[in-house]
Protein backbone atom coordinates (compact mmCIF):
# COMPACT_ATOMS: atom_id res chain seq x y z
CA UNK A 1 0.00 0.00 0.00
CA UNK A 2 1.53 3.47 -0.95
CA UNK A 3 0.90 6.75 0.79
CA UNK A 4 0.74 8.88 -2.24
CA UNK A 5 2.78 9.58 -5.91
CA UNK A 6 6.49 9.95 -5.56
CA UNK A 7 8.22 13.19 -7.51
CA UNK A 8 10.95 13.81 -9.04
CA UNK A 9 13.28 14.93 -6.21
CA UNK A 10 11.66 13.43 -3.53
CA UNK A 11 13.98 11.92 -0.78
CA UNK A 12 13.82 8.67 0.77
CA UNK A 13 15.04 7.20 4.00
CA UNK A 14 16.65 3.86 4.09
CA UNK A 15 17.39 2.55 7.37
CA UNK A 16 18.15 -1.51 6.03
CA UNK A 17 18.94 -2.99 3.00
CA UNK A 18 18.54 -0.14 1.01
CA UNK A 19 21.57 1.76 3.14
CA UNK A 20 24.76 2.00 0.61
CA UNK A 21 26.68 -0.85 0.98
CA UNK A 22 24.49 -3.27 3.08
CA UNK A 23 24.88 -7.11 2.55
CA UNK A 24 21.64 -8.26 1.03
CA UNK A 25 20.80 -5.18 -1.37
CA UNK A 26 19.25 -6.42 -4.11
CA UNK A 27 21.92 -6.21 -6.99
CA UNK A 28 19.15 -5.72 -9.91
CA UNK A 29 17.99 -2.17 -8.20
CA UNK A 30 19.96 1.02 -9.81
CA UNK A 31 20.04 3.30 -7.05
CA UNK A 32 23.18 4.77 -7.34
CA UNK A 33 22.16 5.16 -11.09
CA UNK A 34 18.62 6.20 -10.41
CA UNK A 35 19.41 8.99 -7.67
CA UNK A 36 21.74 10.63 -5.08
CA UNK A 37 23.13 8.87 -1.09
CA UNK A 38 23.15 12.05 0.94
CA UNK A 39 23.97 10.93 4.21
CA UNK A 40 22.76 10.08 7.47
CA UNK A 41 19.63 11.31 8.94
CA UNK A 42 17.43 10.07 11.93
CA UNK A 43 13.73 9.71 13.07
CA UNK A 44 11.70 7.89 15.08
CA UNK A 45 10.08 4.51 15.41
CA UNK A 46 11.24 0.80 16.67
CA UNK A 47 13.45 -0.75 14.99
CA UNK A 48 12.78 -4.17 14.59
CA UNK A 49 14.86 -7.52 13.53
CA UNK A 50 13.23 -9.83 10.93
CA UNK A 51 15.27 -12.32 10.77
CA UNK A 52 18.01 -10.78 8.09
CA UNK A 53 16.30 -7.59 7.52
CA UNK A 54 14.89 -4.88 9.78
CA UNK A 55 11.38 -3.35 10.03
CA UNK A 56 10.43 -0.01 11.45
CA UNK A 57 7.12 0.08 13.13
CA UNK A 58 6.00 3.20 16.02
CA UNK A 59 8.10 4.25 18.62
CA UNK A 60 9.87 6.65 20.03
CA UNK A 61 13.18 5.51 19.32
CA UNK A 62 15.63 7.58 17.42
CA UNK A 63 16.37 5.41 14.45
CA UNK A 64 19.35 5.81 12.45
CA UNK A 65 18.39 6.02 8.40
CA UNK A 66 20.33 7.41 5.14
CA UNK A 67 18.85 10.22 2.95
CA UNK A 68 18.32 9.37 -0.48
CA UNK A 69 17.28 12.05 -3.31
CA UNK A 70 15.60 10.54 -6.04
CA UNK A 71 16.15 11.01 -9.72
CA UNK A 72 14.83 8.64 -11.82
CA UNK A 73 11.11 8.09 -10.89
CA UNK A 74 10.92 4.90 -12.80
CA UNK A 75 12.24 2.73 -10.51
CA UNK A 76 9.69 3.04 -7.82
CA UNK A 77 7.45 0.54 -9.29
CA UNK A 78 10.95 -2.00 -8.53
CA UNK A 79 11.49 -0.40 -5.09
CA UNK A 80 7.84 -0.96 -3.93
CA UNK A 81 8.56 -4.36 -5.43
CA UNK A 82 11.10 -4.98 -3.24
CA UNK A 83 9.55 -4.23 -0.22
CA UNK A 84 6.50 -6.47 -1.04
CA UNK A 85 4.30 -2.75 -0.75
CA UNK A 86 0.59 -4.11 -2.65
CA UNK A 87 -2.55 -2.25 -3.05
CA UNK A 88 -4.04 -4.96 0.15
CA UNK A 89 -3.66 -2.94 3.52
CA UNK A 90 -4.04 -6.99 5.27
CA UNK A 91 -0.74 -8.52 2.70
CA UNK A 92 1.36 -5.68 2.19
CA UNK A 93 4.80 -6.62 4.24
CA UNK A 94 5.79 -2.78 3.98
CA UNK A 95 4.16 0.43 3.24
CA UNK A 96 5.28 3.41 1.76
CA UNK A 97 4.55 6.92 3.57
CA UNK A 98 5.78 10.05 4.40
CA UNK A 99 7.88 10.98 7.53
CA UNK A 100 9.84 14.13 9.05
CA UNK A 101 14.13 13.57 9.07
CA UNK A 102 15.53 14.91 12.24
CA UNK A 103 19.25 15.36 13.17
CA UNK A 104 21.55 13.91 15.45
CA UNK A 105 19.49 15.18 18.83
CA UNK A 106 16.12 14.47 17.20
CA UNK A 107 15.49 17.75 16.60
CA UNK A 108 12.74 18.48 13.08
CA UNK A 109 15.06 18.89 9.74
CA UNK A 110 12.41 20.43 8.00
CA UNK A 111 12.98 17.64 5.88
CA UNK A 112 9.84 14.62 4.86
CA UNK A 113 10.85 11.61 3.23
CA UNK A 114 9.85 8.85 2.12
CA UNK A 115 9.99 5.22 4.15
CA UNK A 116 9.55 1.97 4.25
CA UNK A 117 7.14 1.04 6.86
CA UNK A 118 6.58 -2.08 8.16
CA UNK A 119 3.41 -3.08 8.19
CA UNK A 120 2.63 -6.53 9.81
CA UNK A 121 2.60 -7.93 13.47
CA UNK A 122 5.52 -6.93 15.54
CA UNK A 123 5.19 -9.56 18.14
CA UNK A 124 7.84 -11.66 18.76
CA UNK A 125 10.71 -9.75 17.00
CA UNK A 126 13.67 -8.20 18.66
CA UNK A 127 14.44 -4.78 18.84
CA UNK A 128 17.78 -2.99 17.81
CA UNK A 129 18.28 -1.54 20.68
CA UNK A 130 20.73 1.74 19.58
CA UNK A 131 18.15 1.68 16.28
CA UNK A 132 21.04 1.16 13.86
CA UNK A 133 20.68 -1.95 11.32
CA UNK A 134 24.27 -2.74 10.52
CA UNK A 135 25.37 -3.12 7.31
CA UNK A 136 27.33 -6.48 7.24
CA UNK A 137 24.08 -8.42 9.32
CA UNK A 138 21.19 -8.13 6.21
CA UNK A 139 20.13 -11.09 3.60
CA UNK A 140 18.35 -10.92 0.15
CA UNK A 141 14.93 -11.65 0.90
CA UNK A 142 13.39 -12.41 -2.72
Amino acid sequence: MTGGTVKKGDLFVFYGLLKQGAAGMPSDLPLEASGKFLGACRFRGRLLDLGGFPGVVDGEQLCHGVRYALDDISIIGAMDAFEDVTDDPDTSLYTRQKIPLLDDQGAPTGEQAWIYWYNQPAEGFTDIPDGNWPLDRGRTRK
